[in-house]
């Protein structure tokens, strides 16, 4: 397992492996956080919140929560609301540079949605 976690260490997050490629997405809420996702099956993602930091937003779409730590404000993961999605994307930058700075970006254009 891969773990990252937020930067005041409140939330963790483990992951079997690297994803082959991050997506970079550029709709209004992920070009303002900022981050790279990595995609996974949920039942893959072990989420560590002991002390229930997390927080999560509702976009207006209502397609998916995207969480942060509420003491530090750095985005974990985010979740599909309701049923029928296989996957979860989780934020990479909380883990270790050397874990994906050479994975490829792929750009997503959430923007065009």
């Amino acid at each position: 397992m891969i773990e990252g976690h937020c930067h005041c260490r409140a939330v963790r997050i483990a992951v079997p492996v690297r994803p082959e490629t991050l997506g970079d997405c550029n709709c209004s809420l992920c070009s303002r956080l900022g981050a790279l996702w990595g995609y996974y099956a949920p039942s893959d993602v072990t989420v560590s919140d002991e002390h229930k930091h997390l927080v999560g937003y509702v976009q207006g779409d209502k397609t998916l929560t995207a969480f942060h730590c509420g003491i530090c404000g750095c985005t974990t993961h985010w979740s599909p609301i309701g049923r029928g999605s296989a996957k979860m994307g989780v934020n990479l930058r909380i883990f270790d540079r050397s874990v994906w700075e050479d994975i490829p970006h792929r750009l997503i254009d959430g923007a065009a949605w």
